[in-house]
């Protein structure tokens, strides 16, 4: 099989409606809209939550409450495993973690986490660091320092 002779499966396509094409089409004359009202015109019909000039839901309803989503600080996180990566003697700072590939982005800091286990002696330096996390770099003969 050779890539010009692909062909969709059997009934998975439709022939496009021709709209407007004559009265013999089905679809002629008034292109399947009707015969009047507003929805027959071009660009007719009415908004997103139009309610025909009553007051529309979105509006009738209270507005309550407040969402701190949009403050909340967000971390880039790396878990101890990932840390593997780097040579004894290292200092892990969020630069040198960015530079590893290990985060894409700072976001507002580096929280190192304790999934999996460490295996070189390093200095970490991070936001946050977890408690299981820190017992492990640690363990490991490492430093945690706290930005």
């Amino acid at each position: 099989m050779r890539l010009h002779e692909l062909k969709p499966a059997e009934g998975s396509t439709h022939k496009k409606k021709r709209k407007g094409r004559g009265t013999g089409t089905g679809l002629g004359k008034t292109a399947g809209r009707g015969q009047d009202g507003q929805k027959s015109r071009a660009g007719g019909g009415v908004r997103i939550g139009f309610e025909g000039g009553q007051m529309p839901l979105a509006r009738r309803l209270p507005k309550r409450g407040f969402s701190n989503a949009r403050f909340k600080t967000q971390y880039a996180i790396v878990n101890v495993q990932d840390l593997n990566v780097f040579e004894k003697d290292t200092v892990v700072s969020p630069e040198t973690l960015k530079e590893a590939g290990l985060i894409s982005k700072l976001l507002d800091g580096v929280k190192i986490l304790g999934e999996g286990e460490l295996n070189v002696a390093l200095t970490v330096r991070a936001n946050k660091i977890s408690k299981s996390a820190e017992e492990k770099i640690t363990s490991a003969g490492g430093k945690v320092e706290v930005i």
